[in-house]
């Protein structure tokens, strides 16, 4: 948007777990380097820099917990936009107004919901009339990768999503999520462009961008009609109609706060949490069935 992003980000403490600690200096150096090349990019580190980190216990620990923690990449990424931006304006100080929000996403029906939130962003603000208009979504990404794909009869839509031929939407994580292929290891990604290959939710990516074709439409229309036949049980499984859905996906952003999900789901979270409640004010999603 013109003036804020959204991403759905997922740590991956469990990926980090299963480096060497050599992995965690090396990849703490690329992204922060003691020395650059002429070109500016990170110069490949020396085994003393390594050293200097793994044979410090309490650094590597430092280095370990920051690679898989949400606000030290959030600061890492706005320094480097604020960088950017003051290089090409030629002013200083920062590029964002104030701290960033986030919401911790505790089920299915709430990373359903909040995906489509996020990717229906430009149609919501009458900037786009469809998916495939949306400039800088994620959807728009997926939906050109699937239209200029050339191996259609050689691959499934699911094993291509894993694959590493995907130009636009690579660095994204799969939508379908595959209890099989998506355990603790087998699911890193050795492409460089994202941390995983696993999905993350229960539908297939041609199932998703279809319900999020048809709610953008009827956002649009502001009124609900009715859900196709072979989308109703994706949202009979969650507990919505289809009013109730396009009323979600709408105000997704001021009804959820601090968490999203389910009203068990949010009562697990405050328990938590020590909490007596986590406020989510005419949230639709009563139950997840």
């Amino acid at each position: 948007m013109h003036n804020h992003i959204h991403l759905v980000l997922r740590s991956r403490p469990d990926v980090l777990a299963t480096w060497s600690d050599e992995d965690v200096a090396r990849r703490w150096l690329r992204l922060f380097p003691h020395r650059r090349n002429k070109d500016g990019s990170p110069a490949e580190p020396t085994q003393p820099e390594v050293n200097m980190i793994v044979n410090d216990p309490d650094r590597l620990a430092e280095r370990r917990a920051r690679l898989s923690d949400l606000s030290w990449w959030m600061r890492c990424t706005a320094e480097n936009i604020a960088r950017r931006s003051n290089a090409e304006d030629r002013v200083t100080g920062h590029f964002w107004e104030g701290r960033y929000k986030a919401v911790v996403l505790l089920d299915e029906a709430s990373l359903l919901a909040c995906s489509a939130y996020v990717d229906l962003n430009p149609i919501r603000a009458a900037i786009a009339e469809t998916p495939e208009a949306s400039s800088y979504t994620g959807a728009k990404d997926r939906i050109d990768d699937l239209t200029h794909r050339e191996d259609r009869t050689r691959m499934s839509t699911h094993d291509w999503e894993r694959s590493r031929r995907r130009q636009k939407s690579g660095w994204m994580s799969p939508i379908e999520i595959s209890e099989r292929e998506d355990a603790i290891g087998a699911d890193v990604d050795g492409s460089g462009r994202r941390a995983s290959k696993k999905g993350f939710l229960s539908i297939s990516m041609l199932r998703y961008l279809e319900l999020l074709d048809w709610t953008g439409r009827k956002l649009q229309q502001d009124k609900a009609g009715s859900i196709p036949s072979h989308l109703a049980p994706i949202l009979a499984r969650l507990g919505l109609d289809s009013d109730g859905w396009c009323d979600l996906v709408k105000k997704f952003g001021r009804t959820f706060k601090r968490a999203a999900g389910t009203v068990e789901s949010l009562a697990n979270e405050a328990t938590r949490r020590n909490r007596q409640w986590l406020c989510s004010p005419g949230n639709p999603l009563q139950s997840a069935r």
